[in-house]
């Protein structure tokens, strides 16, 4: 180990011989460093036999790599071979490589398939959607607000309530699973519930419905593999007794992350007491969106652990950053407006390097940080954040920028604007504009094929062929001129199939100017429906061979064409799996992708692990979560508002409670909360309606809290942070950000 330098903080914990040891990391601590010469000095000092192995277990296949080549580096400079003695796992690789040992305790043939999420999701939606087809009405007289107007009832049918019962859906099956409750526990659970618990009722129907389907095509899901490899250790000590010989010490990376059943697997292995649990509490912001619970770390460190460490230095962010993310831990901890809130952050504070540091901090500069207290309606602070790039990017061409936003929607607008623009920008979101705009134009044809009497669709297929024609000011007019005279067709047979007395370009022509204009509009409607005809002629095809030939049509660009390989692939997978589904089951799908609610994994190296430092000089744009693990020298934080970041105050809205629902009910907590009350026990007190929802206010601005923090610590150099007023115009800006402005304008300059 004498080739790496160490802090003294790290120093400590290489001390480590055995024993359960918690640790609590600040951002940009080096925590994968630390516990990749953790685990390559327990190998290489003789603490692991040679039939035995380092167990690293952490959160994404990235981090796998990363580990993976550390240590092997790091072993092989103490002259051993590199890559004996460890083994580097996901939480799910780990748990597949358990039930792949004994699938039949798991009642799994041998040849079992794992789904993927984007497989998962289908399954899920086709049972959220049969659920709702005969339970909709019900779902409506128990939660609806009773002052809907129709026209707003017909929309919440229509659109809302399937994304909601969707949503629900995933949470309650991830929850369920998480308890390791299967479909009949959980209805024998439900056949004795002393009362009535509606989503309760819904979210099992819809998981015994789902794991049918599961079960049909001899497939499991992540979750339930995660589920049976802890069943498998549990009900057989003497494999358990193997792994935990052959696992003697067991690293856990991200354990702030961690859910239940995660803590329970790594509590059976670690059964010999060596658990080293590595994680950041204060950045455990995935919460909202998964089983993640970040209390099971703190109380691991504050009551399970025999040992404590920090790793409280941080080399990454220059004086002023960091002054500013302690700032925000001491002011949640004594000054936020929610008392219930002040424990959304806690200590260790973020520490700057020794002058001598390897990895010294970057040079503090106090006009680094930029707290932008000026009102911007949302389009202005977009143009705002792009001015300032188009200022900054060409001096400094070597260093690297974000921008980071609180939900992917925002960040499709700035990019929209950084391409107008003409500035550069790398896209880090669920999928690229690239992927979207193929998706969405390849939608906007089967759309009018799945439906071929609309015009209104017929119009929008038009638009998708000549999108090209919008940005030229030649052709602009033709475009917009015939997209309007398609909506308004009132028979579209009578233009693509026109009969004696009923051709309805006959009736068109007749109102046209006999001039070139009129002219050329008789043109562009006649070749395009020998276009539509064509591609009617498609739906005779698979549906995968029917995107192949509309692509021919559409598109002329590899990448394009490429795009729709893919997504030919995808929906014919989802048709395999789904015989039922018809054209407008499948036009959905490509909608998911389109409106960038479905990650959609393209060609970039990116899916693999995101380096900032390749694009110097390029924009970055990514959500806060996303930014997770990352940093970059100049971060722009945008829409920090009182709805991004809420603080628990009476005009303050939150975006898990639908407006269309009774009593801003959070449906999603509530349904968690009714199975909690069917697995509780003892003095519990029964399911009251409306506490899950308040409690899930309280869990969401902590994480939001945890959130900024996360944002603030992406930046090395320097930090830009503005808000909007949303798109009502009523928000302001969130207390934590107008609490960091007073502090940066009162505090005392540097000596």
């Amino acid at each position: 180990m004498n080739e790496f330098t160490l802090r003294p903080s790290q120093e400590a914990i290489l001390a480590y011989t055995g024993g359960k040891l918690g640790i609590s990391a600040v951002p940009g601590a080096g925590k994968t460093f630390t516990l990749s010469a953790l685990a390559a000095q327990l190998i290489s000092s003789g603490a692991v036999a040679p039939d035995q192995e380092v167990l690293i277990v952490t959160l994404v296949n990235s981090a796998v790599d990363n580990f993976t080549a550390r240590i092997g580096q790091m072993i092989e400079q103490a002259g051993l071979i590199p890559h004996l003695g460890y083994r580097v796992r996901t939480l799910h690789g780990l748990a597949h490589d358990i039930v792949r040992e004994k699938p039949a305790l798991a009642g799994l043939e041998e040849r079992f398939q794992i789904i993927d999420e984007r497989e998962a999701d289908l399954i899920r939606r086709e049972a959220a959607r049969a659920w709702l087809q005969t339970h909709a009405e019900e779902l409506l007289a128990e939660y609806r607000r009773l002052d809907l107007e129709d026209y707003q009832l017909g929309r919440v049918r229509r659109d809302h309530l399937p994304e909601l019962v969707e949503s629900l859906a995933l949470a309650f099956i991830r929850s369920a699973k998480d308890r390791r409750l299967t479909p009949e526990a959980l209805r024998a659970l439900l056949d004795q519930a002393p009362g009535p618990l509606p989503l309760a009722e819904m979210g099992w129907a819809i998981y015994a419905d789902y794991q049918r389907a599961l079960t049909y095509r001899g497939a499991v899901d992540f979750d339930d593999l995660i589920r049976l490899a802890y069943h498998i250790l549990e009900t057989d000590a003497e494999f358990l007794a193997r792994l935990q010989y052959r696992f003697p010490y067991i690293l856990e990376d991200e354990a702030q992350d961690s859910s239940r059943v995660q803590e329970d697997i790594l509590r059976l292995l670690a059964g010999h007491g060596n658990w080293v649990r590595v994680g950041d509490p204060n950045q455990a912001i995935f919460e909202t969106f998964t089983t993640a619970n970040p209390r099971l770390l703190r109380r691991f460190i504050e009551s399970k652990a025999d040992l404590r460490a920090e790793l409280p230095v941080s080399g990454r962010s220059q004086p002023a950053v960091i002054d500013l993310a302690n700032f925000l831990i001491d002011w949640v901890n004594r000054e936020h407006p929610a008392p219930e809130c002040r424990d959304a952050l806690a200590p260790p504070y973020i520490q700057p390097t020794a002058p001598d540091d390897p990895q010294p901090n970057p040079p503090a500069d106090p006009q680094g940080v930029k707290l932008i207290g000026r009102k911007f309606t949302p389009e202005a602070e977009v143009t705002a954040v792009v001015e300032s790039l188009a200022r900054w990017l060409p001096e400094h061409p070597d260093r690297t920028v974000a921008v980071l936003v609180p939900r992917n929607t925002r960040g499709v607008e700035v990019i929209e604007a950084l391409k107008k623009a003409g500035i550069e920008y790398i896209e880090f979101l669920n999928s690229t504009s690239t992927t979207r705009a193929a998706a969405g134009v390849l939608g906007s044809v089967l759309a009018y094929l799945s439906d071929p009497s609309s015009a209104s669709k017929l119009s929008r297929a038009y638009q998708a062929w000549r999108r090209a024609w919008r940005e030229l000011a030649s052709q602009k007019g033709l475009y917009t001129q015939t997209a309007e005279l398609l909506r308004k067709c009132r028979r579209v047979e009578d233009y693509l199939s026109p009969q004696p007395g009923r051709d309805w370009l006959e009736t068109v022509a007749e109102s046209l100017p006999p001039a070139d204009e009129g002219d050329a509009l008789l043109q562009e409607l006649e070749e395009f429906r020998a276009l539509v005809r064509r591609w009617q002629g498609t739906t005779l095809l698979p549906i995968d061979q029917m995107i192949l030939t509309l692509a021919q049509e559409l598109f002329t660009e590899p990448a394009d064409l490429a795009l729709a390989h893919k997504l030919a692939i995808v929906l014919r997978q989802a048709a395999n799996d789904h015989p039922g589904w018809r054209l407008p089951e499948l036009t959905d799908e490509l909608a998911l992708i389109a409106r960038n609610e479905r990650r959609f994994i393209g060609f970039s190296s990116d899916d693999s692990g995101f380096d900032p430092d390749r694009y110097c000089g390029k924009v970055v744009v990514t959500t806060m979560h996303k930014a997770k693990g990352l940093e970059w020298d100049r971060v722009y934080l945008m829409s920090v508002n009182n709805y991004d970041f809420p603080s628990l105050q009476p005009n303050d809205t939150y975006i898990s409670e639908k407006w269309f629902v009774r009593d801003r009910l959070n449906l999603e907590a509530e349904a968690l909360a009714q199975l909690d009350a069917l697995q509780a026990s003892g003095e519990y007190e029964w399911y009251a309606e409306g506490q899950a929802t308040v409690a899930a206010r309280v869990d969401y601005v902590r994480e939001r809290l945890r959130l900024l923090y996360v944002g603030i610590t992406r930046a090395r150099r320097e930090l830009i942070i503005t808000w909007n007023t949303g798109r009502q115009g009523e928000a302001t800006p969130a207390i934590p950000l107008a609490a960091l402005q007073e502090w940066q304008e009162n505090r005392p300059p540097p000596a």
